[in-house]
């Protein structure tokens, strides 16, 4: 398949060299196109039409079991997949129609002896359609997309939200909890010494309740649990580099600054465990896990993941948290087990 793949390459290259060769007149011969060539050429528009037409359906076919589930895991993610899918169709109905017109007119108006080309300076009338119209769709979807952000960034009407930092650095994730004030302490990345890996300030008194992402043996875990139904509130802080906190099935994205403190929120609205019973989960692993089972690797089961969506160095792909959706009793009995800063030290 490489082989037939760099070959198609190959042609392609040589062709569009030798077009470009008899563009700058380096070829003897009549550079005036034949009536049979412009009959080949615009055969030739109408095939590759129907390759480019063959080809996106395929590709939208064949990536159906590997994206996302439809069913977002937040509240504010059934707004984004609206906008999603709306702008998504908007640019396959403007793309599908306009290939059409492309290749279909080159096909119809090619050269043919004795028909001349009708030429006018300009058109008000098309010239207002084909500005007013995309002006008055995009205006549409731009307004939406800030009511959505704006749903998303605005924590005012919150009531009683989670507060949960995370803290990026190459090539892992550490977060902490806000504790029983709701208020997070400071931290600095220069005050990070020995054990204290996220620089906490020990010398806020808000800094003493939180909890650390850790077991009671003071090492880390790898899972962060959230609440379903309750708003959590995301700070987010980066010790190094560039990162960027994405959490592709809560439909959330914010980039993961040094020196600053970003934040998004989101409200969870399905549990793992409902998620892995959804009949668009279920199908999508099963096809995951007979591609694993050809490579002779162990079947996995569907989990919520934190990944940095930013190119970060040279093991960027380490940098996964797992992520647990609970009942919110659940969620609330795991962290009452859970050991603040004041208690590890």
């Amino acid at each position: 398949m490489k082989a037939l793949f760099f070959t198609l390459i190959f042609v392609v290259i040589a062709v569009a060299c030798w077009q470009f060769v008899k563009l700058l007149g380096l070829t003897k011969g009549d550079q005036i196109a034949t009536e049979k060539e412009n009959n080949i050429n615009g055969w030739l528009m109408l095939g590759l039409l129907g390759f480019i037409y063959g080809l996106m359906i395929y590709s939208m076919y064949g990536a159906k079991d590997v994206l996302l589930p439809q069913l977002s895991a937040s509240a504010e993610g059934e707004h984004i997949d609206l906008l999603f899918k709306m702008t998504m169709t908007l640019v396959l109905v403007v793309q599908f129609v306009m290939q059409f017109f492309i290749f279909y007119f080159t096909f119809k108006y090619r050269g043919i002896k004795g028909r001349k080309a009708y030429f006018f300076a300009d058109s008000h009338k098309l010239e207002m359609i084909w500005t007013i119209t995309p002006a008055i769709v995009l205006a549409g979807l731009i307004i939406y997309g800030l009511w959505v952000w704006n749903e998303v960034m605005d924590t005012s009407d919150a009531e009683n939200p989670l507060i949960v930092e995370l803290y990026a650095k190459q090539f892992q994730w550490e977060a902490r909890y806000a504790g029983a004030d709701n208020e997070l302490g400071n931290a600095s990345v220069r005050m990070i010494e020995g054990t204290n890996t996220m620089g906490i300030d020990f010398s806020d008194k808000n800094a003493n309740d939180d909890i650390p992402l850790m077991v009671s043996e003071g090492k880390f875990v790898k899972e962060l649990h959230l609440p379903k139904g309750r708003k959590v509130i995301f700070k987010l802080r980066s010790q190094d580099v560039l990162h960027s906190a994405f959490m592709p099935h809560f439909r959330a994205q914010m980039n993961c600054v040094p020196g600053m403190v970003t934040q998004f929120a989101f409200t969870p609205s399905v549990t793992t465990a409902e998620m892995r019973l959804n009949k668009d989960t279920q199908a999508k692993f099963k096809h995951i896990n007979e591609l694993r089972e050809k490579e002779g690797k162990e079947a996995v089961e569907f989990d919520y993941l934190l990944l940095c969506n930013k190119i970060c160095g040279s093991s960027h792909y380490n940098m996964q948290l797992k992520i647990i959706v609970d009942e919110e009793a659940d969620f609330n009995k795991w962290l009452a087990g859970q050991k603040t800063f004041a208690q590890l030290n």
